[in-house]
């Protein structure tokens, strides 16, 4: 009690210097437009004649550096699929490093297929469906006509196509989030079919409510969240609750008292590597939500990812050596990541003082989430739910809390998007899971979980080579 008592004097000693925490962000942020959709951002008519006529114009030289800007945001943003692949790996046992990495390789590529073929344009279905809380503007991705999608007609940022592969890179993590709070005992083929499900329908359906200009973007005070605090990370962590409930733990995660048995992961040095790389691809993530390469408000972006990065792990260092007498890196990587998820809805509306506060706040939550999901036997290997689920919720509170838009009624239009957005995707993930087990059951055996989903799943192994006494 009194080491707990110390660090959170530390604590407070650290933050009553920032305590601003209604100063607004500086003048240069001004809130960033939220994606368009091809049919929603072209004008009526062609601003130029055709593209060569646009190559003269003075705006083509900016299109291009703020294009170009997106795309490399859009590589970045992949990146963080390889970054989620070597931390689920790190921090789950070796008998299940094949099938972490499958499933981590296949994401992606269903996430963009998926997205190409009918998520795009569930989440950006035109101008018609504005308020709606539902839209459709046709499967697949197509230009038709050059000039009103490959020039500043279409969007003063980005292309079409630049467009729809920065929304995809997006796409695919909500159904990764998942798979690290159902790893090492769901079934490959049932997880493959909930990913493309919940991929193609129910991600892009709330997102549409935001970024499509849905019914969460039209009420007097706009819901906010800048690049997926809620549309992302909380999609992704109320995916991932209701495929723990429906699992259940993993094969002696908790004694018959109650009381949780460590299972570490078995490699501490991927863990680290994958948040790195998390956070690489977060200045992608969040830089590239600015939608151009405007320098003022895409720097502070970046400033105030880092900080909130930061912050997470002081945050997490000093809870988890105040509750659990150790200072645990793995509590400490997740605290970095939930600085990350606690910045992102509000990443360009907030200074440095408020961006301290969410940072080293979420550092805190992180630990104390993990702990409390563990007393409620929800088993989740990697941290998810506590990661993207709680900080996800939180950090879109904050939006209304501190920053430029801090107020009573941001803050009630931001409760308003976190109940309608989890309500809809635990139900919808919820339902899915149960159609999937009922057909096709869930769960693996408990004789192919307790000998690894390498062998049982693929039929080999990522460490041939080490003695089975040491998995």
């Amino acid at each position: 009690m009194k080491s707990l008592l110390r660090t959170l004097t530390i604590l407070a000693l650290a933050v009553a210097p920032c305590l601003s925490w209604a100063q607004a962000a500086p003048a240069a942020a001004p809130a960033a437009t939220p994606p368009a959709a091809a049919a929603a951002a072209a004008p009526a008519a062609p601003k130029y004649k055709d593209l060569a006529a646009f190559k003269e114009a003075p705006s083509y030289a900016t299109f291009t550096v703020n294009n170009t800007w997106m795309m490399l945001s859009a590589g970045l943003v992949f990146i963080m699929h390889l970054g989620f692949a070597t931390l689920e790996t790190g921090l789950t046992r070796s008998k299940n490093t094949v099938n972490i990495l499958f499933k981590n390789s296949m994401i992606p590529c269903i996430g963009i297929l998926t997205y190409a073929i009918v998520g795009f344009n569930l989440m950006y279905p035109g101008a018609d469906f504005a308020g709606k809380w539902f839209g459709f503007s046709g499967f697949g991705v197509s230009v038709t006509d050059d000039v009103a999608s490959l020039t500043d007609a279409y969007n003063a940022g980005y292309t079409y196509w630049t467009d729809f592969i920065f929304q995809a890179m997006f796409a695919a993590t909500a159904a990764t989030i998942v798979s690290g709070a159902v790893a090492e005992r769901i079934k490959l083929s049932s997880f493959l079919v909930f990913s493309t499900v919940f991929v193609a329908i129910s991600y892009p359906m709330t997102g549409m409510w935001k970024w499509g200009n849905g019914w969460l973007n039209t009420m007097a005070t706009p819901f906010y969240d800048f690049a997926g605090s809620t549309l992302v990370h909380s999609v992704g962590g109320w995916g991932a609750l209701a495929g723990v409930l429906l699992l259940g733990p993993r094969i002696g995660r908790y004694r018959s008292d109650g009381k949780p048995v460590p299972m570490p992961g078995h490699s501490m040095p991927l863990a680290t590597i994958g948040v790195f790389l998390l956070w690489l691809g977060w200045f992608g993530f969040n830089g590239g939500s600015v939608l151009s390469a405007d320098p003022g408000l895409v720097s502070l972006t970046l400033v105030t990812t880092s900080i909130a990065a930061a912050t997470g792990a002081i945050g997490a260092m000093f809870t988890s050596w105040a509750v659990i007498k150790k200072p645990d890196l793995s509590m400490v990587l997740n605290g970095i990541l939930a600085g990350l998820v606690g910045i992102t809805a509000g990443a360009d509306q907030m200074n440095m003082n408020s961006s301290i506060i969410i940072g080293l706040s979420s550092g805190v939550l992180v630990v104390l989430a993990v702990l409390f999901f563990d007393k409620l036997k929800l088993d989740d290997p990697v941290g998810a739910l506590s990661v993207h689920l709680v900080c996800g919720i939180w950090g879109t509170l904050c939006v209304g809390l501190f920053g430029a838009k801090a107020g009573m009624a941001q803050l009630i239009s931001q409760l308003k998007g976190i109940g309608s957005i989890g309500l809809f995707t635990f139900v919808f993930a919820y339902v899915l899971f149960l159609i999937i087990k009922a057909v096709m059951g869930l769960r693996v055996s408990a004789e192919e979980e307790s000998g690894g989903l390498d062998i049982a799943e693929h039929g080999n192994e990522s460490y041939p080579d080490f003695l089975k006494s040491a998995k």
